[in-house]
């Protein structure tokens, strides 16, 4: 007697997983479907009447229609068009019961294959917690399947499960009243209208989240909504952060006076005093801003509230050619591009996927934000504005607005030529509204922190280190009319470049915090601390950078190194792991140059433009 093939198929988090463990005990094999890193889980189990049951657990998918990886292999097992894997003879759709409409959409799209199907209504106990109740019979009826309520993790209805499974595949009969229209937005009808009759009490959380979400996925409230809570996070991260960043700042300067007070003037003072301090030290200042952009980020996440972020951006996605999906992906680049770029890999439609990561830079990233924080902090004043508003805070929150302009625009041509195809529909299920955990948010924001404590300790200290070394040798002549650093290694790099960046309003102290820059955006401060910690005399030294930089630049020039930070993809790193991801030299040189050619011209405007507005 031959092994019955059973397949368990349902949608991420509908407690599958937790199921299949359940049936299969220790009796289960872990591995990836060859050529893909797609996980493979089977496992066997033997009923009360003898009969072995060879049970796989496929991909969690919300779809039939391939758009990851994991949906098509799902598809191709199901379908019978898998290479190695032949079709399952019955299907067990695993659903959470307290989300069916959601859930109920891939049931019936599952129908249409006409395979023996078994309904298993997962994590009731939870539904009954929250007020949930659903009419089981009646769910049966509606779809023609039989319907079985379980509880995974606590074995409850598994043995009526395994009672059902144990029979021949013979025994099975395929399911009947398939409907005829299959178009995604047909099955969401009719899953809703199932619901409407099967589900006999919503349940007070579950209606509440319904109240909420009629706000927050409003066509016009929703929106709104979403960029005032945007602009609350960038005015509270320069608010909040002033009195802790004074601290360390002055933390700081008070350090480097004990240096130069007790240590003789030589190469040794200079390196501490020029070198580490004035290059980590001008960077870890921003900390607090960072800290408390993530505190946010991270409580929205937490709360339920970013995934309707990414179907209020779907809608405005889906007018340049993209969907929701991409936009998770881009929520991560706001973090770094790096894990950004690495999260298009849930993104099957190759050039969809091409084309987020081609604008995955365009997101501002942490890394800016202490280039962003200097040049605001030095030449825009925190006057109020409406009355209510910083002018830091809104000039902040524009540049955030102004990557994200921008990235919808390449979007927008790029599906218009060179990534041109098909717009492939976005399905997410939608967690519910909760309070977040504090021990969870501040584990998460302590892994951030760490990450940029990390870099500051290792990328940003050795540029700074090195940084110090150009900017100290070869000594100045005797008769030297200019500062040290004029003839040093880096000054010569500085006036060798000027040239190509004088369109654009830079000087030669610029143009050389731009070359170390390259390795992490943020080492560009630390660049000039260093850089202009060795110019000028000791008064001048023990300036903070930001007053420094106010009394050394034009305003234009100041404007025009923000906007060229909001485009150029100054780091090494981000083009290696685009290079990684598309597998290709072609589209990482396009990336470097159309956001290098985009820095320039918008730089360049911005200077001129500026000039002739102060004229």
């Amino acid at each position: 007697m031959t092994a019955l093939r059973v397949a368990l198929i349902g949608a991420p988090n509908s407690g599958k997983s937790s199921l299949f463990n359940t049936l299969t005990g220790s009796h289960q094999k872990v591995a990836n479907y060859p050529g893909v890193t797609v996980e493979r889980r089977s496992g066997t189990m033997t009923t009360e009447g003898g009969h072995e049951v060879k049970i796989l657990d496929l991909p969690g998918i919300y779809s039939l229609n391939d758009r990851s990886l994991d949906e098509k292999v799902s598809r191709e097992i199901i379908t019978g068009v898998h290479e190695m894997e032949k079709q399952p003879e019955v299907l067990v759709c695993v659903i959470n019961a307290s989300n069916i409409r959601v859930h109920l959409r891939l049931v019936l799209e599952l129908k249409t294959l006409g395979l023996p199907m078994i309904v298993a209504l997962n994590m009731h106990d939870l539904a009954a917690r929250d007020g949930i109740e659903i009419d089981v019979s009646r769910l049966s009826e509606e779809l023609g399947l039989p319907v079985i309520t379980t509880i995974a993790v606590r074995r409850s209805g598994v043995e009526a499960l395994k009672e059902f499974l144990d029979r021949d595949a013979s025994a099975y009969t395929k399911p009947m009243g398939i409907k005829s229209d299959t178009s995604t937005r047909a099955l969401q009808k009719e899953a809703g209208r199932i619901t409407s009759l099967v589900q006999v009490s919503e349940g007070g959380h579950h209606k509440m989240t319904r109240i909420l979400d009629s706000v927050a996925l409003h066509p016009v409230i929703g929106p709104i909504l979403f960029f005032v809570i945007l602009f609350f996070m960038f005015q509270a991260v320069f608010s909040w952060a002033e009195t802790p960043m004074d601290l360390i700042e002055g933390s700081f300067v008070a350090l480097g006076e004990l240096i130069g007070e007790n240590l003789p003037d030589n190469w040794l003072r200079s390196f501490i005093q020029d070198g580490l301090i004035a290059g980590v030290g001008s960077v870890l200042v921003f900390l607090p801003q960072i800290i408390i952009l993530f505190l946010f980020i991270l409580t929205l996440e937490a709360s339920g509230y970013m995934a309707r972020a990414a179907f209020i951006m779907d809608k405005l996605m889906a007018k340049v050619g993209l969907n929701g999906r991409a936009f998770i992906p881009l929520l991560s680049s706001f973090a770094c591009a790096i894990p950004g770029i690495m999260a298009t890999r849930t993104i099957a439609n190759h050039r969809d996927r091409i084309t987020t990561i081609m604008i995955a830079p365009l997101m501002t990233c942490s890394a800016r934000l202490p280039v962003y924080t200097l040049m605001i902090a030095a030449f825009i004043p925190n006057k109020p504005v409406l009355g209510y508003f910083g002018l830091q805070g809104v000039v902040f929150f524009t540049l955030y607005l102004a990557g994200i302009i921008s990235a919808i625009i390449v979007a927008a041509v790029m599906k218009k030529t060179i990534t041109k195809g098909t717009l492939q529909p976005f399905l997410m299920e939608l967690p519910k509204y909760q309070m977040p955990r504090l021990n969870h948010v501040l584990l998460e924001l302590w892994q951030r922190v760490r990450a940029f404590l990390r870099r500051a300790g290792t990328i940003i200290l050795y540029a700074a280190i090195a940084l110090w070394a150009l900017t100290l040798y070869p000594f100045a002549p005797k008769d030297a009319t200019e500062p040290d650093i004029y003839y040093s290694f880096a000054g010569m790099i500085g006036r060798a470049l000027q040239p190509i960046f004088a369109p654009l309003g830079f000087n030669w102290e610029i143009s050389i915090a731009l070359v170390p820059g390259m390795a992490a955006r943020e080492v560009a401060v630390s660049a000039l601390g260093t850089v202009y910690a060795l110019q000028g005399d000791e008064d001048q030294v023990a300036q903070s950078l930001s007053t420094v930089l106010q009394n050394s630049w034009p305003l234009p020039t100041a404007l025009a190194f923000l906007a060229w930070y909001i485009y150029a993809p100054q780091c090494l790193a981000t083009l290696a792991t685009a290079r990684r991801e598309t597998n290709s030299w072609r589209w990482t040189a396009f990336m470097a140059g159309y956001l290098f050619a985009l820095a320039y011209l918008v730089a360049m405007i911005v200077n001129i433009s500026a000039k002739a507005l102060m004229a």
